[in-house]
């Protein structure tokens, strides 16, 4: 990655040998894993501080760090340990991140909404990875913490950096783009996730559109149906992808299937090995941006083929009694658990869907109404609805108005829950497990899968 000496030109007060050509090969901040020839980061957290564990750090093979100037180095530090003084042990990674960003100087593509931009971000990985060395985002490591370890974590041949932004308050897409400075920006959509701290989805879009703070060069890529960013529609540098025939690319859906999706996107057919009309789009920003790059569609489709989605997004698990099990527990917002239910009323080949409902966090003074609105989307196609959580009793309230014939149930515990759904698992069930992250719903795979 970079030598130690390279350090001192960014962090000027340090002491122990940092003139020395010690390689780095990457960063710590958990001293709980191994990790040889690293530099360590002590974040200093509301509830933790990690200047406590240098010595653990240096044991896990760290051969340099950070320091805040306001803690006391302790004594049996050697003294030939490159330390850096700094102000902020963040801040001081964002810059560390920073620099070896510039010295690898890849494409960097930058891609945030509301929901998809961790499927997105695979679909893409996954498609330029056919003809670039390709680095992305691992899991979600999206946020001012997590970018910077994602591109400290990144091999310095790297061609192109795909990296995934979170947020939950506005400012913070802003200091990720600046800070990654893509050529290339996807926003995948405008979803109603942490409306409780931005207000409004007018808030949220504005907050997704920093992105665009520190764009520079390339294309700009994003959601042609949405209303609230039809005003790019048509703009310099801008590609909009929709169904709608206003978007500059228009998909057009060919066939929806339970483990596959076939669509037209630029006169091309595609096929995706992923359900859902909603995962189309998002391959639909994939091709835009690989076309761009001159990929053709042969290579293109090539990368979908060789897709990896990262863990609990529509994870399909073998239940007991063959039933199948489908684990998108990884977090939850309204517009996606809509999504995720039809996927589950089009498939074909179950025809008892059960429906396992968790809470979806910050949504604020809109929860109520939010969680009960996922009800709209409920038709006779799902058997069973049960939910669990402060907010989730909603839907099940909602469904017994509508759908009297769908048996409804509101659980306490999961223990209740997995009890009475474990009774219900047959050959011909499918059961779809989807909530916010913190409601921790996978947890019920352990009572439902063969052991």
């Amino acid at each position: 990655m970079f030598t130690i000496n390279e350090l001192t030109s960014i962090f000027p007060s340090y002491r122990g040998a940092a003139d020395d050509q010690i390689l780095i090969r990457g960063a710590m901040t958990d001293t709980r894993l191994e990790n040889k020839q690293s530099l360590f980061v002590p974040i200093v957290g509301e509830n933790h501080n990690a200047h406590k564990f240098i010595n653990e750090a240096i044991k896990k093979g760290a051969v340099a760090a950070l320091w805040q100037k306001d803690h006391e180095l302790p004594r049996e530090i050697p003294t030939e340990f490159p330390v850096f003084f700094v102000e902020d042990t963040l801040q001081a990674l964002q810059e560390t991140s920073s620099f070896y960003l510039k010295k690898v100087n890849p494409t960097v593509i930058g891609i945030t909404g509301s929901n998809g931009k961790t499927t997105t971000k695979d679909l893409v990985a996954s498609v330029l990875q056919v003809k670039f060395r390709t680095h992305k985002t691992a899991g979600n490591y999206n946020n001012h913490i997590g970018l910077p370890l994602t591109i400290l974590s990144m091999p310095s041949n790297t061609e192109v950096a795909v990296l995934e932004m979170g947020m939950s308050q506005a400012g913070e897409i802003s200091l990720l783009s600046k800070l990654a400075e893509p050529s290339h920006v996807i926003i995948t959509n405008i979803g109603e996730s942490h409306i409780e701290y931005l207000g409004s989805r007018e808030g949220i879009a504005k907050a997704k559109l920093e992105i665009l703070n520190g764009w520079h060069d390339g294309t700009f890529i994003f959601d042609g149906d949405e209303d609230l960013l039809k005003s790019y529609i048509g703009t310099d540098r801008s590609v909009s992808c929709g169904f709608l025939s206003q978007s500059s690319v228009v998909i057009k859906v060919q066939e929806l299937l339970e483990d596959r999706s076939h669509f037209e996107v630029l006169a091309h057919n595609y096929t995706l090995p992923i359900a859902g009309r909603h995962n189309v789009k998002n391959a639909a920003y994939a091709i835009s941006l690989a076309q761009t790059l001159g990929l053709t569609p042969d290579e293109i489709q090539s990368g979908f083929d060789n897709i990896e989605l990262s863990g609990m997004r529509f994870e399909k698990v073998d239940g007991i009694n063959g039933s199948l099990l489908i684990n998108d527990a990884y977090n939850a917002s309204p517009t996606s658990m809509k999504a995720t239910i039809g996927i589950i009323e089009e498939l074909q080949s179950r025809s008892h869907k059960i429906l396992v409902l968790g809470d979806m966090f910050e949504l604020g003074e809109f929860a109520g109404e939010l969680h009960e609105d996922v009800a709209t989307v409920i038709t006779d196609q799902i058997s069973s609805v049960y939910t669990i959580g402060e907010h989730a009793s909603r839907i099940v309230e909602s469904v017994k108005v509508k759908h009297p014939n769908i048996e409804s149930i509101h659980f306490k515990d999961k223990e209740s829950l997995s009890d009475h759904l474990k009774k219900r698992l047959t050959d011909n069930t499918v059961v779809l497990i989807k909530a916010s992250r913190g409601m921790k719903l996978e947890q019920l795979l352990n009572d439902l899968t063969e052991k």
